[in-house]
């Protein structure tokens, strides 16, 4: 049966392009690469994953939009277009453009230190016992040196003033600045950052600043019920090669609806991969989308440049870090189709997304695997890049 279904998702893929419009959805007429589609099939049918979802956009229209596999394997559900993700650390992009929302209207500073907005953070302490200057900048390129916290307490907070207290009490690794380590607290610093100054809580100051303008209606901290069957389940590749169902870690136990946690700012994300192409498309038009700005050129400059010197950054080669995204420096391996000052940012689970400047695209994966040896360099990755750049090229 599942042979079969994938079988007539290909012919379906490959075939109604050449109707165009008459297949038109939200304005943007179905349309796929045949070599894409055939890569992402196979790794369906191989059992590298349950499925994907894969799009590719230019500036101002989405070039190619294709679903393959299954949704839920058990149910015999298949993906849709409009299948949400949990797309993990795709959050953070989207955090450091609504910190520079605030940067740009003055009432941040990327260099001062964080404990001007969070009086805590004074407790922060480097190992000598010396007062820990953190920055906002060193927050979203994490190199704050901020520890994370102990298992058990990591998402368990219900709202971010209560995780930024514990966080005001983690060790401090390193001196802020001299070095690189990923740092899911200092994210969420951040994001505590942007709820005293702004007045509302996160979630709702990305809704009302981001999401809603650009009309991303299913990216969000806490789905409904509509959104629910919707969701796409998470799988590991067990031993024997089969998939079996995977917990979204970072819920710690709670359903996707329950608002009684904090708004993860480091990856608590469910979104479409049409949702995030609009974010995406909004980045490549320097700011602005379908007539809506959200950033000035001179942010998104900001936002895409990297910051981090000559410190050795992950999760792949090459890379450097802007503003709450990693930025492609010298392009190898898994980037090796990607300009140099390409930006975006991965998911635990696999999903993945990347903004090429220079050439104009962006390339969206969405898929839920938890167990990847390095979801940044995974080969789905790096397939559905390569045939993608080739296609469009």
């Amino acid at each position: 049966m599942r042979r079969v279904s994938t079988t007539l998702t290909f012919l379906a893929a490959t075939f109604l392009p050449a109707l165009g419009p008459l297949y038109a959805q939200d304005k943007v007429a179905v349309s796929a690469f045949p070599a894409v589609v055939s890569a992402m099939q196979k790794f369906a049918d191989d059992k590298e994953v349950a499925g994907t979802v894969t799009l590719v956009a230019t500036a101002k229209e989405i070039k190619h939009l294709h679903a393959s596999g299954f949704a839920d394997i058990k149910q015999n559900q298949p993906l849709t277009e409009d299948s949400i993700f949990w797309i993990a650390s795709m959050s953070k992009p989207v955090t450091g453009v609504c910190v520079m929302i605030l940067v740009e209207e003055g009432k941040l500073d990327l260099d001062s230190p964080i404990s001007e907005y969070l009086p805590e953070m004074k407790s922060l302490k480097l190992a000598d016992g010396t007062s820990a200057k953190i920055t906002l900048r060193h927050l979203m390129t994490h190199t704050s040196g901020m520890a994370e916290l102990a298992e058990g307490e990591v998402y368990t907070a219900k709202t971010l003033a209560e995780a930024a207290e514990r966080y005001s009490k983690v060790k401090v690794l390193f001196a802020p600045g001299s070095k690189w380590q990923y740092s899911q607290t200092g994210i969420n610093t951040a994001a505590r950052i942007v709820e005293v100054v702004s007045g509302k809580t996160f979630d709702k100051f990305l809704e009302e600043r981001v999401c809603k303008p650009l009309g991303m209606k299913d990216t969000t901290f806490y789905l409904n019920g509509e959104q629910m069957k919707r969701l796409a389940k998470s799988y590991k590749r067990a031993e024997n090669g089969d998939l079996e169902e995977a917990p979204i870690f970072l819920l710690a136990g709670k359903s996707p609806t329950d608002r009684n946690r904090f708004p993860a700012a480091n990856g608590g994300l469910f979104s479409t991969a049409k949702d995030y192409s609009k974010f995406c498309r909004m980045l490549l038009q320097e700011g602005t989308l379908d007539g809506v700005r959200i950033l000035s050129e001179k942010s998104v400059e900001v936002f895409r440049t990297p910051c981090t010197g000559e410190l050795t950054t992950g999760f792949t080669p090459g890379n450097a870090w802007g503003i709450g995204c990693c930025v492609t420096r010298a392009p190898e391996g898994v980037t090796a189709m990607l300009s140099s000052g390409s930006f975006g940012h991965g998911g635990a689970y696999g999903t993945q997304a990347w903004i090429d400047p220079v050439k104009g695209r962006c390339y969206i994966l969405m898929t839920q695997r938890s167990n990847f040896p390095n979801a940044d360099a995974s080969g789905v990755r790096k397939v559905f890049q390569e045939e993608a750049a080739k296609a469009i090229d």
